[in-house]
């Protein structure tokens, strides 16, 4: 890893620092180095927060079946932020532990994209909603597009995950609308390039009070867990696994 890497990443989480209620506050206690199982699928998930709190669990169901990997800088999982950050970073994240061939990629950008933070504003005081997104629609369709041709080169079989969905008075300042709009751009992305979608946001539209934080992004043990079950569903269809 050269020092150009370190900047990024170090660049990375000062700018997607961790927000209340993620999983990343507790990250450390957990092991996220893969010990992978010789011929098995190598299957990559690229996300936000909100796949730090799956991945695990993933992993979990799908062990013994597929080697289950995210982007890591030692021993802390890397949060993928906006779609900047996944332009700056991918082709580094698509050499993760040196894995040189994906069968599959799970992957979602949206939910730092659309987030409302004014410049040198602490993440717990960004509660302004006439502050603009950090990348419009227009620019995150750009960005979007720019990332789904690099992943499509890897040749592994990809799956869209939508912007799970929050409720209003989330801090940072998130509008629960800006899901349903970013959403949107992405998914006719998806279908023009003929990508699966999990379609997470409404799997967790009608639940929220179930499965997420009270007024928070981020989701519960069992939010996470339930999740995990609907991402390892998906790589398993894409892989011809039974679970």
């Amino acid at each position: 890893m050269n020092h150009i890497y370190y900047i990024l990443i170090i660049i990375g989480l000062n700018s997607f620092g961790v927000e209340p209620g993620s999983f990343e506050e507790q990250a450390k206690a957990y092991k996220w180095q893969l010990q992978a199982e010789e011929g098995l699928p190598n299957v990559l998930i690229l996300g936000d927060s909100i796949s730090i709190g799956y991945t695990l669990d993933v992993r979990k169901i799908l062990a013994g079946k597929a080697n289950v990997y995210r982007p890591v800088a030692g021993d802390k999982p890397l949060n993928c932020g906006d779609t900047v950050s996944g332009l700056n970073n991918l082709k580094k994240w698509l050499n993760t532990q040196g894995v040189k061939k994906w069968d599959v990629i799970h992957f979602n950008w949206g939910l730092h994209d659309l987030k409302r933070i004014k410049p040198g504003t602490a993440i717990k005081k960004a509660t302004d909603p006439k502050v603009a997104p950090r990348n419009s629609p227009e620019k995150y369709q750009e960005n979007l597009s720019k990332l789904i041709e690099v992943l499509k080169q890897t040749e592994a079989k990809l799956i869209f995950a939508t912007t799970t969905a929050y409720p209003s008075g989330v801090v940072p300042c998130r509008i629960p609308e800006d899901a349903k709009i970013y959403n949107e751009v992405a998914q006719k992305l998806m279908q023009k390039n003929q990508i699966v979608i999990n379609d997470l946001y409404t799997f967790t539209q009608p639940r929220l009070k179930e499965l997420q934080i009270p007024v928070n992004v981020h989701f519960t043990p069992k939010g996470s867990q339930s999740l995990a079950k609907e991402v390892s569903r998906h790589i398993a269809q894409a892989l011809n696994l039974k679970l």
